[in-house]
């Protein structure tokens, strides 16, 4: 008769915040749209455009350059603030953010869009509606009388 027992190593598997879930979606929101303009340097012209004073139909400009931070800004704060800020406040910048960058992600393919745009678009688009479905099913509470 086998009296041996065989025991089974189960893998331990934390749960994951809501807030540290979406906090990791924008970090790889923000690696995909720092690349996807890193690697347009390599398309043909692009430097020499750059050297002209054009970025695809703007003049680069201290306002261009101003506006163009402030909107990669953005994404980069919500790092930060999908970890800090409070539940309620949180899942609604990160719905109203998230929702807004959509119709933006789309329009940088205006132009020339190579097949490395349109798959970080994709991907990015994928991200932003991870964080929009995480944001939207943020868990509750039992409810609370008020």
């Amino acid at each position: 008769m086998n009296t041996e027992i065989k025991t089974k190593k189960v893998l331990q598997d934390n749960t994951v915040s809501v807030k540290l879930k979406i906090g990791s979606i924008w970090v790889s929101f923000m690696f995909l749209y720092v690349y996807v303009d890193y690697f347009q340097l390599y398309m043909p012209n692009k430097i020499e455009e750059i050297q002209r004073g054009k970025v695809f139909l703007f003049d680069i400009t201290q306002g261009f350059i101003f506006t163009a931070l402030s909107l990669a800004t953005i994404p980069i704060l919500m790092i930060f603030l999908s970890v800090t800020l409070k539940a309620k406040a949180n899942r609604l910048i990160n719905l109203i953010i998230a929702t807004t960058l959509i119709p933006y992600m789309l329009l940088n393919l205006a132009g020339e869009a190579w097949p490395h745009m349109i798959f970080a678009a994709v991907v990015e688009i994928t991200l932003l509606c991870l964080i929009i479905y995480f944001a939207w099913k943020w868990p509750s509470d039992k409810t609370v009388r008020a």
